[in-house]
């Protein structure tokens, strides 16, 4: 046997016996289609997600009550939910008035409710301010609010205001307490804590307009948590 022939047949039984056996290795992989629904359904409950916190934020605001306007039934630092869609109204007048010979009522419309006595309401003072106030509305338009004897009288009725468990009201400025007539468009307001609130009685009515939503919902502290 030369030594070519030798040497060749070495080369075999080396590479016979040291040559790695390989079994195929079944990979279990996401096909294209199934991994690109699923980040489609990602996407779309994301978007669907977002969709929901922006209308709830156009609808829904916290505020932070800071003072003692409202005590008891508002303390200092105590969140609240405002519902800023509440009194949304519009003007039919605005939409066809400027047609020429149209004249229709210009009372403004409101899909939900007009602000009440009682409400509870977060709003921009009509005097300047750093912050919005949070009040109650004790008066609405035409009505005719009088301070006296402790009492509010509105339409010469006393107000039964057992929110304010026992406190008397006074008023140091005749002209907002003394007969005075709540124009169109606005509302009379008065912190539950008379002896301590800057209001209706000192700045006069507030425009429905500077009203930036109802408070109806108080979510902090725990202790607190409930409707308004």
């Amino acid at each position: 046997m030369s030594g070519s022939e030798q040497a060749s047949h070495f080369g075999d039984e080396k590479s016979t016996h040291l040559e790695p056996h390989l079994e195929p290795i079944e990979e279990h992989r996401t096909p294209p289609a199934a991994r690109s629904e699923l980040i489609g359904q990602l996407l779309k409950t994301g978007l669907f997600a977002l969709i929901l916190f922006l209308l709830a934020r156009l609808v829904v605001l916290p505020y932070e009550v800071d003072g003692q306007s409202m005590v008891p039934n508002l303390a200092n630092q105590e969140r609240v939910l405002v519902n800023r869609a509440v009194y949304s109204h519009f003007d039919p007048e605005r939409l066809v008035g400027w047609v020429p010979g149209v004249s229709i009522d210009s009372s403004s419309w409101y899909p939900f409710h007009r602000p009440a006595i009682g409400d509870i309401v977060v709003l921009n003072p009509p005097i300047p301010s750093d912050a919005p106030y949070i009040k109650r509305i004790v008066a609405v338009a035409g009505d005719v609010v009088t301070v006296r004897d402790g009492a509010v009288i509105v339409n010469g009725t006393i107000q039964m205001e057992p929110y304010l468990r026992g406190v008397e009201t006074t008023c140091e400025e005749p002209i907002w307490c003394d007969g005075y007539v709540v124009p169109s468009g606005a509302v009379y307001v008065m912190g539950d804590n008379r002896g301590d609130s800057f209001d209706s009685r000192s700045f006069g009515p507030v425009p429905i307009d500077n009203i930036i939503g109802k408070a109806w919902f108080s979510n902090w502290p725990i202790d607190r948590l409930g409707p308004l």
